[in-house]
């Protein structure tokens, strides 16, 4: 038993070690790349400006004079696109495909200025670079080459600081281990041998209190019970004895309807009845899964309170552009649309409209209509916008599938509820009513609607934000 005990302890005491070592050695990556990272970003502007400066002077002699002074103190490169010429140092290329693909996404205005994370046994260099110009012309790009090498050199001899620290924690844990476990595990080995000796004898001797002060109470609780139960043992078996002889028709009775049972099930039809209680069992993880879903939107006030340590709920309200959240949500599901057959699309910006949310919930609301509409509307075309209404903006999203009629679209918010059409599709009738609380929470309704000549518009209607309200 001691030795399993101490394997888990072991193990536990590795696994904390390496997850404490991990945690720093990713740390330290983090603060290597942060640190070269706002180091050369801060060169890559300073030689943008300088370029945007020689392109207006049309004069490009410092700028090389600066840029070779550059790749000779730091050994890296440096490759300007002008509209004119291209100039270069340290011996960087556009025919490199990295410096290629930079100077491709910096022409499109795409500044690119993120390192990827230092390893420590990693190799080659990473590029960095951004476009310059003016607010409507893009006059040129700018690559810069990153050199890991020496921030690398620093992570492998923090390496070799954490890890020879890790060693000595993980001896000096798994000793303290050994005496612990050693201390801890006396007096159950003694419990264990008296529970056997009572097993086979009906009695056990009186146990000796010893060891952590929980498993001295034990012991005498142990002594205690021991005497009880050899008391109470025969009159058990006696109770034991009775009882068996009055259940033994009833248990046979069941014996022969449990074989009936297992040789109907052999039978073709009852194999179909049992893969429908699979099914049944599936439908219950889903509807177990919605419920949860639901759960989370009707206590979400609760919850939020909980993690920002109590504050008010309005407080995660803001007025928020609700664009961009749409626009996320659609790439997001236009996948499964194209899955599915279904042609998903966004409209426009119609206008700067605003409403008073919360991100997420919108993000939640929106995604949950979005996988309705691609689930009961297969092959339709969907369309997302956010409209102007008299009280404020309306976030719509609407389809020309089969929809429903309008005597069901009132129960379509009710739990559980599905329509007797979709009874053979996978869910679980809890999705509309999730929205609703969502949109209950934020202060919006939701409004579902028939869209002529067919299809469903569910509309998502928040109210104009007051001057004095605050993100």
């Amino acid at each position: 038993m001691k030795a399993r005990v101490l394997g888990i302890l072991s193990l536990l005491v590795v696994i904390i070690v390496v997850t404490v070592s991990s945690v720093i050695l990713t740390s330290a990556s983090r603060e290597l790349t942060q640190e070269l990272q706002i180091n050369r970003v801060a060169a890559l502007n300073r030689f943008a400006q300088l370029a945007s400066d020689a392109a207006q002077d049309n004069n490009t002699i410092q700028l090389q004079r600066e840029m070779d002074r550059y790749s000779d103190l730091y050994g890296e490169g440096i490759l300007i696109r002008l509209q004119q010429e291209t100039l270069r140092s340290g011996g960087l290329s556009e025919d490199h495909s990295e410096v290629k693909d930079a100077l491709n996404r910096a022409s499109l205005n795409l500044s690119d200025t993120t390192l990827n994370p230092i390893r420590a046994f990693g190799t080659g260099n990473d590029f960095i670079s951004r476009s310059f110009g003016t607010a409507s012309q893009v006059l040129g790009e700018v690559v810069l080459e990153v050199d890991l090498d020496a921030a690398r050199q620093k992570l492998r001899e923090r390496w070799l600081a954490v890890v020879l620290a890790a060693e000595a924690l993980g001896v000096l844990l798994l000793v303290a281990a050994s005496r612990i476990t050693g201390w801890v595990l006396r007096p159950v080995h003694r419990l264990s041998k008296a529970v056997h000796e009572l097993e086979a004898t009906g009695k056990t001797g009186h146990l000796p209190e010893a060891g952590p002060p929980e498993l001295r109470e034990l012991s005498r609780s142990f002594t205690s019970m021991a005497d009880t139960v050899t008391e109470s043992m025969e009159s058990q078996r006696r109770l034991i004895a009775d009882t068996s002889h009055q259940l033994r028709n009833p248990v046979g009775a069941l014996r022969l309807r449990i074989d009936l049972l297992q040789l109907a099930l052999r039978s073709e039809p009852d194999k179909d009845a049992a893969a429908g209680v699979v099914a049944e069992l599936e439908r219950v993880e889903e509807m177990l899964d919605g419920v949860l879903k639901l759960a989370t939107a009707e206590h979400r006030a609760f919850e939020g309170s909980a993690r920002a340590g109590k504050a008010p709920e309005h407080q995660r309200l803001a007025v928020i552009d609700p664009y961009p959240i749409l626009q996320g949500e659609v790439e997001r599901a236009t996948p499964a649309a194209h899955r599915a057959g279904s042609e998903l699309t966004l409209e426009s910006r119609a206008s700067e409209g605003q409403i008073v949310c919360d991100p997420d919930d919108l993000a939640h609301m929106v995604g949950e209509l979005l996988a309705n509409a691609i689930k009961y509307a297969p092959g339709a075309r969907i369309t997302v916008a956010g409209k102007p209404t008299k009280g404020g903006t309306a976030v719509e999203i609407s389809d020309d599938g089969p929809g429903l009629p309008s005597d069901q679209l009132a129960a379509s918010t009710t739990r559980f509820w599905r329509a007797p059409q979709h009874s053979k599709i996978p869910g679980n009738g809890l999705g509309m009513t999730i929205v609703e609380r969502l949109a209950e929470a934020n202060g919006a309704r939701l409004v579902l609607e028939t869209r002529e000549p067919h299809g469903l518009t569910a509309r998502l209607e928040f109210v104009k934000p007051e001057e004095d309200t605050h993100a």
